[in-house]
């Protein structure tokens, strides 16, 4: 009887201890990381050197590994041409893989919309075939000219262009049909004016274009020109926010809209992934960019490029993903640069 006692007690114990064992082993597998890389990051950047992208993407890179925030670094690779559709279809390649980020501006709307871009199952490519990641910032636009050129205002500029023939100014811009050409399409509408549209494949050819004299103006985003603003050679006469940009000389250049002319415009610095990319990554990645953006460096990045943080993940960013897509679409219809169908 003392026997039959004593092996009941032993099994309690064995099994108290099984029990014991399981929940911890429960415990430590789901405290454990659930996705680390085990390569080095392909960095795709669907856009030229020395524009936005590029140069974001190019910042943050040595700063992630900087503070180690990846235990495999972080490799940008420009992937340019068709206005980023190579970038786009690239991504596709390498559906389901960990190891590859895009860093997205707005041609990720615009340029499926101006070209069918076939997926290997022959149906037609849109943001919706890759990861969403994370929104990072909101990037502005900025009216640039020459500070030589004469035209310290809107007003002066505005003037020049009416009083000149029908497409004598010229705009350089990144690709064509694009953000760029939207704006200025919208800018045409407004002053009922005519344009010539020069296409340059980055930022960085866009702004050195209106400093060599190859055209007259831009709309570069911020950080594409600051440089040159900074030596003198460019100067902004207004950007295209809803409010002007809370940052140092920033601040005294005015909207389009408080000037009177109703066109805004603000473009998307975020992050997607491939194909059915596993949910541990995207979750790794949205934490490392959580943490990139906390950053002293971040901050000085984002006043200097006069952005406005904006991070966004999960169905919110999808939710703001669709809004925007929607916004593009009739932006570039009522430009006339897609067709209504």
């Amino acid at each position: 009887m003392k026997g039959a006692r004593r092996w009941a007690r032993r099994g309690l114990i064995l099994a108290l201890g099984a029990i014991f064992l399981l929940s911890t082993g429960t415990r430590l597998i789901d405290a454990a990381p659930t996705f680390s890389p085990t390569r080095p990051i392909e960095w795709v950047i669907p856009a030229g050197t020395g524009g936005g992208a590029d140069q974001q993407a190019r910042f943050m890179a040595p700063l992630i590994a900087k503070y180690k925030l990846s235990p495999q670094p972080l490799i940008p690779v420009n992937r340019p041409a068709g206005a980023g559709a190579q970038g786009f279809l690239y991504m596709l390649e390498r559906t389901g893989s960990p190891h590859i980020i895009l860093i997205t501006l707005d041609n990720l709307f615009t340029t499926p919309l101006v070209q069918v871009l076939k997926k290997p199952d022959g149906s037609r490519f849109t943001w919706r075939d890759m990861t969403p990641i994370a929104r990072l910032l909101l990037d502005n636009f900025a009216l640039t000219v020459r500070c030589d050129r004469g035209w310290k205002t809107v007003a002066d500029f505005k003037k020049a262009v009416e009083s000149a023939p029908p497409g004598t100014f010229k705009m350089s811009g990144t690709g064509s049909k694009q953000e760029d050409e939207i704006i200025m399409v919208l800018l045409e509408q407004t002053w009922k004016v005519d344009f010539t549209y020069v296409p340059f494949p980055g930022g960085g050819a866009v702004a050195a274009a209106v400093v060599g004299g190859q055209t007259d103006f831009s709309v570069n985003n911020p950080l594409e020109m600051v440089g040159h603003w900074d030596a003198g050679r460019l100067c902004p006469l207004a950007v295209f926010a809803s409010k002007r940009i809370p940052f140092g000389k920033w601040k005294d250049i005015p909207t389009m809209k408080e000037l009177g002319y109703p066109i805004e415009y603000q473009m998307l610095r975020g992050i997607f992934g491939p194909p059915q990319m596993p949910k541990e990554a995207v979750a790794w990645y949205q934490d490392l960019f959580r943490k990139l953006l906390d950053t002293p460096e971040m901050k000085d990045f984002i006043e200097r490029g006069a952005f406005d943080e904006a991070f966004l993940t999960g169905p919110a960013f999808e939710r703001w993903l669709e809004e925007k897509e929607r916004t593009i679409r009739n932006l570039m219809i009522k430009g006339g640069l897609i067709p209504k169908s």
